[in-house]
């Protein structure tokens, strides 16, 4: 697969050869769905807790006698019927996470990626860095990600980031920036432009074929 790569300025800087296994492969939104419930899951604090029958603050003492009151028999008044008893079966402290196979979640990357490049979201730049008087400058960058089509993007670098550039980006609504090894199949998703520089494409490349 040939794409034609820019500079931030919407201007020509040649063109890029990529793989059709890593960019050109088939979409399995099945896959795709695996791996964003293993990274939302991943998310959840889990920090959700009601109290049981013996942690509620309660006397232990027989709530009334046994027999003779016509009522129904009743011991402890921490039992979940009673108003400020203990709650059943309630949520408790826990890890959502579960595991899921390495193959798998490389194979949700290669057809989230692939999706983007068939909807013709997908944009290779030459670099990220900002240059100039205006480098770092907010409105300058959404003016070029204006004229680029990626007004709402996942923007992908290198290894590092120019600190410039992500300053810039940081007040841009529906814009994200992140490292090359930071790429998830769930940020791409959820942006409608894939936006990489060179170095994160050859990155991807060699991590996925």
């Amino acid at each position: 697969m040939k794409l034609d790569v820019k500079t931030m300025d919407n201007k020509p800087a040649g063109n890029i050869t990529l793989a059709d296994e890593v960019f050109g492969a088939a979409l399995r939104s099945d896959i795709v769905a695996r791996v964003v419930k293993w990274q939302l899951a991943k998310r959840r604090a889990g920090t959700h807790k009601v109290k049981s029958r013996s942690e509620v603050a309660m006397t232990t003492a027989k709530m009334f006698k046994q027999k003779g009151t016509g009522r129904a028999r009743h011991g402890s008044a921490a039992v979940v019927q009673f108003r400020g008893g203990g709650v059943v079966h309630g949520p408790v402290v826990r890890d959502h996470g579960h595991a899921l196979p390495k193959k798998v979640r490389q194979l949700g990357l290669r057809s989230a990626l692939s999706s983007k490049a068939a909807e013709g979201k997908l944009l290779v730049v030459d670099n990220l860095a900002s240059t100039g008087k205006s480098a770092g400058k907010t409105a300058k960058l959404r003016n070029q990600l204006t004229k680029l089509g990626a007004d709402n993007a996942l923007i992908v670098g290198g290894a590092e980031l120019d600190t410039a550039f992500v300053n810039a980006a940081r007040n841009i609504p529906l814009v994200d920036v992140l490292p090359q090894q930071g790429i998830n199949v769930y940020d791409i998703l959820r942006r409608d432009v894939l936006l990489l520089s060179k170095d994160a494409a050859a990155h991807l490349e060699e991590r996925l074929k």
